[in-house]
This record gives C-alpha cells, structure tokens and sequence, in this order.
C-alpha cells in the first residue's frame, strides 16, 4: 500500500477538527485533510479553530509561519462526503450514538474505494457491531481513538474487531505513529481501556456530588491535590462534555450489562437542562461565553 496522503474526517466538532489538524500537521510534510460535516456552521467553527491553533503554535515558537500556512492549506472543508471520495483513508468522529454512526458508515463505505480504510475515533462503541453494519467491507473497519486535545495528546488506543484484516491494523499503527503518536491496543469491549476506567470515576463523583459528600469545587479540589490528577473528574466532565459522559456511561451500561455503569441522575439532570459543559458555557461550573 502506498504511504498516506489523504484523510477524510467525517464530523467537524472537537475530536474531529483536532484529527483534522493533527494530520495536517504530520512531521514531514503533513496529510492533506478534508473536514467533512453536514452544518456549514459546524465547518466554520472547526475552520476558526484550526487558524487559532495555528497562530498560537508560531506565537509561541513552535513552528514557524510558513509550516502553519502549509498545514492550512493542506485542510478543505466540506458538506459532502462525496467530494472527499479520493480520500486514502477515512475516519468518523460524530457523536457517540450507534444508529447515527453507522448510518454514517453506510455512507462512507459507499463513498471511499475498497482500499481506503474505514476507522472510527469512537471511545466506546463496538467496532464489531460498526463492522458488521458495512458487510463485506468490515475487514477495512478498526477503532482509532484519539485523545483531546487531539495534536497534544500522544496516545491512541487502536481496537480491532474479530473481523478486522491484519493490513488494516498494521496501516493503523503505522499512520498513527507517523502522525507523531503512540498507538496502543486494546480489546472490543465497551469503554476499551480508558473509558472503561475515566468514566465511572467521573460518574462516581457526580454520586459524591448529588449525595452531598463535598461540593464540586471541594470533589475536585480533592482529587486534584490528593491524587495527583491535573484536572478534577468534574472539571473534567465539563471539559469533555457532559452528554458525551452521559452516552459512553449507557453505551457502556448496554454493552457490559451492569447497572453499574448507569449515569449518575445528576449527570443526566444538568444534560436534560442543556448544560453540557464548556461547550455551552455551563455543565458542572460556569465557564463564560460558549467556546468556539
């Protein structure tokens, strides 16, 4: 196969638009990045992301001008998967909601060439059940979670389903590394490793919280000073966002059959409100203006 030179990211929000630029700015040369999302809105946001990320990249000497006028002009934008159909390999990065993900994976096996490999940055969603949504395809079909903030974070956990074909994890784990990062597998189980572990930490702590054990800043104030954590588990929540906690802990609930892995009522109270976390500019704490 040859090297990589074209990635589809389907699914413009945070992961996304970090994916997105993460290739672009690939060590040696870069990867030619085609964002991809049905709300032209969506693509402005990732758009003003990526100049802003850029341009605080050259303020503080971490690369220069031209290497960051190079990387943005190696990303389009685009509301139709269809245009990107040349992509050497494509991933999804939409909410976590299987129905949606794999009508999204219906499109793209329709959309990319039976060589283009179909990954998937889902946290915690069966790579099996995406891979048996495209049939014949699901060879071609393998998790490549990456971490936020996506051209920070080093590590991506690589999932590969019973049917997923050996080349297929091979190039994963050689574009990933090429991307400057460190891949590391983990089994098809719901949560994989890091969910499986982050979020009923974070959920057990919105229990401290609806219980009346502390007050958020107290819960995090503890942890943060007690284990080290560089960030509070609710901080952390909000920063990820709260429905996105909401949907993993049930993905994970179904998948692994425990009502253990249920969301906490307070979590799923302040999504029921709208507050999400520094997306909306309220989850857990008050974070100002909505972030772009």
């Amino acid at each position: 196969m040859n090297e990589v030179g074209s990635v589809a990211v389907i699914g413009a929000g945070t992961m996304g638009s970090g994916i997105a630029l993460a290739a672009a700015i690939t060590p040696g040369g870069g990867i030619r990045a085609y964002q991809v999302d049905v709300s032209a809105e969506q693509l402005e946001r990732a758009r003003a992301y990526h100049d802003k990320t850029l341009t605080r990249n050259v303020d503080k000497g971490r690369m220069t001008r031209a290497d960051a006028d190079a990387a943005a002009a190696r990303i389009s934008y685009h509301e139709s998967m269809a245009e990107t159909a040349d992509a050497d390999w494509a991933v999804e990065a939409i909410v976590e909601v299987l129905d949606l993900k794999k009508k999204v994976f219906g499109e793209m096996k329709a959309t990319f060439g039976p060589d283009t490999v179909l990954a998937t940055n889902t946290s915690s969603i069966s790579i099996a059940s995406l891979g048996e949504s495209v049939g014949d395809a699901a060879g071609r079909v393998i998790g490549m979670h990456f971490f936020n903030p996506v051209p920070v974070m080093k590590l991506v956990e690589v999932i590969r389903a019973p049917a997923t074909s050996e080349q297929t994890t091979r190039r994963t784990l050689e574009l990933a590394r090429r991307m400057g990062k460190t891949p590391v597998p983990a089994n098809d189980r719901a949560g994989f490793v890091s969910n499986r572990v982050l979020m009923p930490l974070i959920n057990e702590a919105f229990h401290a919280w609806m219980d009346g054990v502390a007050e958020p800043e107290h819960i995090d104030e503890i942890m943060t000073l007690g284990c080290n954590f560089p960030m509070g588990p609710l901080r952390l929540a909000d920063y990820i966002g709260l429905d996105v906690c909401v949907n993993i802990m049930n993905v994970m609930r179904d998948g692994l059959g425990s009502d253990k892995y249920a969301p906490c009522p307070k979590l799923v109270e302040l999504v029921e409100q709208g507050r999400l976390g520094d997306k909306t500019g309220r989850g857990v704490f008050e974070h100002g203006k909505r972030r772009k």
